[in-house]
């Protein structure tokens, strides 16, 4: 075991540190702030650990961290006009209302003391600004903003979480609707195939609309500010561009004889980014890794015994539930052939520049009221597993950040319910595991995908245990890779908690190709692997064009993909040509196989299920489908050639925009390589945080962080890093301490009052 730290050593160093007051600390506490921005805090004991990390990311993140606050709090507003207000009501709709003390405590034995000593090294940070205003970042004077005091109840806020899937129910219902559950079935890619869609007749699906859910959508939607001139659309990736890659290979495909574990989850391109780099040392805590900055510990990273990564397992933790009211009292529902009364809470909810809104909160027994439909007496409430205790996302790894060996960090994941994800494990004494993890709903009497009666006859059976969940460790293969893919093995017994929307197999298939290929694999290798531009989808869609009578341009063209490798790099005149024919292709099977009544609500088709498609084309396709396969393969080929040529570029807005958005590189890729840079003409959304681990010496570990650590545009950690990982280029993750010390940029020795 790595030695860690003693008191005469942190004290000696932390004496050459400029010593600053810090009221609330019990102990010194040394922070090394290093090359690439990320801050080493090493702590004499727990309490000053997480007060410390508090104090820190508040030092970096402050502008971040307040409107993380008012969304949590339903207080934007407040602070931002009447535009905001739709989502301070969801917020507030949705905001955990059960035992506090109870929730902290699920996510660690220590919880509630752990987020009382985070909060509170926020607000120490905060009371610095009140006598520091010149410590304020531009941001907070532009918008006229006084940060505010955080509470516990901040950092279990749910409104960030990677939540589903009611959003789908609403469109899949409106499609059973408009041309029937058979046909439905035929055009969504669900695995385990062919579940129930059958609407229940008390359903009434000529009600159904989008407003139904404008308080969900209005809490979940990313945040803009007033006046912004970018259309939102510009910058907002599709849910299907939100995924992630993580693997863990095994000793025996690496030199060294230990595992290595790579992760990069994909979330929203943004400034300041969505994670954030910190190491945390005190006795009993030794961890280095990325997470919200929002939450206390360590979500993805290492700590001196093992490696863990996650991606998106996928989960259906919502269902929308439609309720008979009374017509004589509106606020009863119907529920086992007897009215019963809806909870009303009642709020108000100040506005900048009008007056404040009161609001009345309703709950049924499922859940929040979203939508009344007063003229046919009918209610609409959402049933979210993801309200009960134990489901703020992410942190249940304050528990994994102290695992000791695969047994222990399998135990640990039995408290992870939100979201629901692919845990990997990469051990220093050789083990690899899997372990999925969620709050998982058992339905015993329908699929969950459409929307249903609340009144009694559709009822959840209690929630599947997390162990049960497909797990394992140390396969054959010498490696387990999980993208979001279809992860349930064959003859997995419980029917009841399936859930069947799933990412195409893509990018996983491509890992598992480089991971079976017999080679030997290092740190240098997992770095490749992860930039990876290989395109699986084009590998089988080019080759239809072999043999297709063509002219002009759009023989050009032909010629031009036929003689491509399938590697979409940044510069490919190739790959930019193909990106604009898939989207032609995509769209034109759309207005083909998708009836127009539909159309509305499938945006989207599964591309794996195109690709099947294409190439068995059925009677959709004219009575020679072949030759209407190949027409539309041509068509496309041809709209394609006369579109100006595609430049992929990632530019990384900021909230305010102009001197605080940062750069425009051009990037290879698409939603569908390992390198997911999905999102159109502009990346939106990818892998922004990046790391590989090496278990053989941890000091060999690599990552990213993009654009910089930093929020505060006159931070020179604010967009560092873009331009490492614009180009695939990784920075040392140093975790000894002579290690670090040898690139540190900064000291501070904070002291107690």
């Amino acid at each position: 075991m790595r030695a860690r730290y003693c008191l005469a050593a942190l004290l000696v160093v932390a004496s050459l540190a400029p010593a600053q007051t810090v009221p609330g600390l019990r102990q010194p506490v040394t922070i090394l702030r290093d090359h690439w921005g990320i801050a080493h805090i090493y702590a004499q004991n727990e309490h000053d650990l997480f007060f410390s990390q508090g104090y820190n990311v508040a030092s970096d993140r402050l502008f971040q961290l307040e409107l993380w606050r008012r969304q949590a709090t339903g207080t934007l507003a407040e602070v931002l006009g009447p535009a905001e207000v739709e989502r301070d009501i969801g917020n507030r709709l949705f905001r955990f209302r059960g035992d506090v003390t109870q929730e902290l405590n699920w996510y660690h034995p220590h919880g509630a003391a752990i987020v009382q000593a985070f909060v509170d090294g926020i607000n120490a940070y905060i009371a610095e600004t009140r006598a520091h205003p010149e410590l304020l970042t531009p941001e907070f004077k532009t918008l006229g903003l006084t940060p505010q005091p955080w509470t516990p109840a901040v950092v279990i806020s749910r409104f960030n979480g990677l939540l589903g899937n009611v959003t789908q129910e609403v469109n899949l219902a409106q499609a059973v609707a408009a041309i029937g559950p058979e046909k439905v079935d035929d055009l969504e890619n669900f695995q385990p195939a062919h579940p129930n869609l059958t609407l229940d007749p008390a359903i009434d699906a000529s009600l159904l609309s989008s407003r139904v859910l404008e308080l969900y959508n209005a809490f979940r939607r990313p945040l803009r500010l007033p006046g912004e001139p970018r259309a939102s659309a510009e910058f907002a990736p599709r849910p299907e561009e939100i995924g992630s890659n993580n693997w863990v290979v095994s000793g025996k495909l690496t030199p060294t004889g230990l595992p290595l574990m790579a992760n990069d989850p994909h979330r929203v391109q943004q400034v300041p980014s969505l994670r954030y780099w910190v190491h945390l040392v005190a006795p009993g805590w030794d961890v280095i890794g990325g997470g919200e900055p929002s939450l206390p510990g360590v979500s993805i990273g290492h700590n001196e015994f093992g490696a863990w990564g996650l991606t998106i397992f996928g989960g259906d933790e919502e269902d929308l539930y439609v309720y008979d009211t009374n017509p004589a009292h509106p606020d009863e529902y119907r529920y086992q052939n007897a009215w019963q009364p809806m909870q009303v809470v009642h709020e108000t909810i100040p506005v900048k520049g009008a007056a404040a809104v009161e609001v009345d909160l309703k709950y049924t027994r499922h859940g929040p009221v979203v939508y009344e439909d007063v003229a046919h007496h009918k209610a609409y409430a959402i049933r979210a597993a993801w309200l009960e205790t134990g489901s703020a996302p992410y942190l249940a790894s304050l528990r994994m950040d102290q695992a000791k060996d695969w047994q222990e960090f399998r135990a640990d994941c039995a408290f992870s319910r939100v979201p629901s994800e692919n845990m990997v494990w990469a051990g220093a004494n050789g083990d690899i595991g899997y372990q999925a993890v969620g709050i998982t709903p058992r339905r015993p009497n329908w699929s969950g995908l459409v929307p249903v009666p609340g009144d009694g006859r559709y009822e959840w059976a209690g929630y599947l245990p997390i162990e049960d969940l497909p797990h394992g460790l140390n396969p054959p293969s010498g490696f387990f890779n999980t993208s979001n893919n279809f992860l349930i093995p064959n003859g997995w017994p419980y029917h009841d908690a399936l859930h069947y929307q799933w990412a195409d197999p893509f990018r996983a298939d491509r890992v598992a190709e480089v991971l079976s290929s017999g080679a030997r694999f290092t740190v240098a290798d997992m770095v490749r692997l992860q930039n990876d531009y290989e395109s699986l989808p084009a590998r089988e869609l080019i080759p239809m064009l072999a043999g297709l009578p063509m002219t002009g341009a759009a023989a050009a063209a032909q010629a031009k993909l036929l003689a491509w490798n399938d590697w979409i790099g940044r510069d490919s005149e190739a790959g930019a040509l193909y990106e604009a024919w898939l989207r032609r292709v995509q769209e034109n099977l759309r207005q083909l196989l998708v009836p127009k009544a539909a159309q509305p609500f499938i945006s989207t088709l599964s591309l794996a299920k195109e690709i099947a498609w294409l190439q068995a084309p059925d009677g959709r396709f004219g009575t020679d489908p072949i030759a209407g396969r190949d027409a539309l393969l041509t068509k496309s080929l041809e709209e394609a050639a006369a579109l100006p040529p595609r430049v992929h570029h990632a530019l990384i807005p900021h909230l305010l925009g102009g001197q605080y958005d940062v750069g425009d590189a051009h990037r290879g890729g698409d939603a569908n390589t390992i390198d997911a840079t999905g999102g159109g003409d502009n990346q939106t959304a990818g892998g922004s945080f990046k790391i590989i681990a090496d278990a053989s010496d941890w000091d060999q570990s690599v990552g990213l962080n993009n654009p910089g650590q930093s929020g505060n545009i006159t931070s020179p950690h604010y967009r560092d890093l873009y331009p490492l990982w614009a180009v695939g280029k990784y920075f040392p993750i140093f975790y000894s301490r002579p290690k670090v010390e040898s690139v540190t940029e900064k000291r501070l020795l904070l002291t107690p009052n």
